[in-house]
C-alpha cells in the first residue's frame, strides 16, 4: 500500500498517436498497484537531468480504474524549454522516472445537469478519462478543433466509442470549420462548461461564458502552461516574510515559489503555472505583477494577493504573509 512519496515507474510502451503526440505507457517498478483516480486528473512526472530535475505535469489518460498501468499524451511544442522535447527525443521504453500521486483540479461537478467539453489541440487529454466517468452516470457533449483529422489525437477512437457525443472542427481543410464560443448560448440551464486547451483560447472561452451568465462554479478549466509569463521580462526583486522573520532575493531565473522552497519555507503549491490557485499568498506591502490565469480582474483588485508560482513585484521589494 502507498502512503507517500514519488512512486516509481517505468516506461512500458510509447506509441505514435499523431506527427506531433506520442502515447507512454508507464508501469509501478516496485509492484504495488497504482493509486485509482477521478476523470480530469493529472501527475507530475519526474526525470533526473544532469543539472536538475525535470518536473512536468500531464493529464493521465488511462481508465480511472486501471491500477496496472497509467498512460499520459504528450505533443511536442518546438517552443519548448526541455519538457515535450525530451519526452519526444529521449525517452525511450525500458526508461525509469518518478511521478506523483495524482491529482485533480478539473474533476466533472455533481452539480451539473449537463456537462458541455470544450478541447483544443492536446487540450483533449483530461477529457478522455472525463468521459469515462461521465458515460456512467450523467449527460455529456463534447467540442474539439483540430487543424486536421489526421492532427487530431484520438480522433478515431473518440469517433467509435463516443461518436453520438462528439462534434469536431478542422480548420486547415479546403472547407474549414471553427469551434467559437458562441455556442454556449445554445446549452440548456444547468449546463456546465469545461475548457482545456491553448491559454488564450481557454481564457477567451472563460470571459464569455461569464457574459453569458453562466455561474462561476459552472466554468471549469485547465491549462499546462502559462505562454502569458513566459513572454514576459523578469526582473530581480527582494521579499520580506513577515511571519517568517527573513528577507530573500528572487532572481530573474527563479519564481518566487522556487525562491521560497529553496530557502526551505514550506510554500503550498501545486500546478506551477498559475492556474489553480494552490499556491495565493496575502501580500502585505508592495505591488503586484499579476502574471497568474486564476485571479480574476476584481479579485486582484479587492484581494492583497500573490500567486508566487508565476506572479512578481512590480517594484524592487515586496512583502508577503509567510
Amino acid at each position: 500500500m502507498r502512503v507517500a512519496g514519488n512512486i516509481p515507474v517505468r516506461v512500458e510502451k510509447i506509441v505514435q498517436e499523431t506527427a506531433y503526440v506520442k502515447r507512454f505507457r508507464l508501469v509501478s517498478i516496485d509492484g504495488f498497484l497504482l493509486p485509482s483516480f477521478r476523470g480530469g486528473a493529472h501527475i507530475k512526472t519526474f526525470i533526473e537531468g544532469q543539472n536538475d530535475v525535470l518536473e512536468r505535469s500531464y493529464s493521465l489518460i488511462s481508465p480511472p480504474t486501471e491500477r496496472n498501468y497509467y498512460e499520459i499524451a504528450i505533443r511536442k511544442d518546438e517552443q519548448s524549454r526541455g519538457g515535450s522535447r525530451y519526452w519526444h527525443e529521449q525517452v525511450h521504453v525500458g526508461d525509469t522516472l518518478e511521478i506523483s500521486f495524482p491529482r485533480n483540479h478539473f474533476s466533472p461537478s455533481f452539480l451539473a445537469k449537463h456537462h458541455v467539453l470544450y478541447a483544443a489541440g492536446i487540450g483533449i487529454t483530461p477529457f478522455l478519462t472525463i468521459i469515462q466517468d461521465l458515460e456512467d452516470w450523467q449527460t455529456f457533449e463534447l467540442h474539439y478543433t483540430a487543424r486536421t483529422p489526421e492532427e487530431c489525437a484520438f480522433y478515431e477512437l473518440l469517433k467509435t466509442e463516443y461518436g453520438d457525443y462528439c462534434t469536431f472542427y478542422f480548420t486547415r481543410m479546403e472547407e474549414p470549420n471553427r469551434m467559437t464560443p458562441d455556442i454556449m448560448q445554445q446549452h440548456r440551464v444547468g449546463s456546465h462548461v469545461y475548457f482545456c486547451g491553448p491559454i488564450e483560447m481557454v481564457k477567451e472561452y472563460r470571459e464569455v461564458a461569464g457574459s453569458y451568465g453562466y455561474p462561476e462554479h459552472s466554468i471549469h478549466f485547465e491549462i499546462f502552461s502559462n505562454s502569458t509569463d513566459n513572454a514576459k521580462q523578469r526582473k530581480p526583486f527582494t521579499v520580506e516574510l513577515t511571519e517568517s522573520n527573513k528577507t530573500l532575493y528572487v532572481s530573474e531565473e527563479d519564481t518566487l515559489l522556487d525562491t521560497l522552497l529553496k530557502a526551505g519555507i514550506d510554500a503550498p503549491h501545486a500546478c506551477k503555472i498559475g492556474g489553480c490557485g494552490s499556491c495565493e499568498l496575502e501580500v502585505a506591502e508592495g505591488e503586484v505583477d499579476h502574471r497568474d490565469f486564476f485571479l480574476k480582474d476584481e479579485d486582484r483588485v479587492k484581494r492583497k494577493a500573490i500567486l508566487p508560482c508565476c506572479s512578481r513585484a512590480k517594484s524592487d521589494r515586496i512583502a508577503i504573509k509567510i
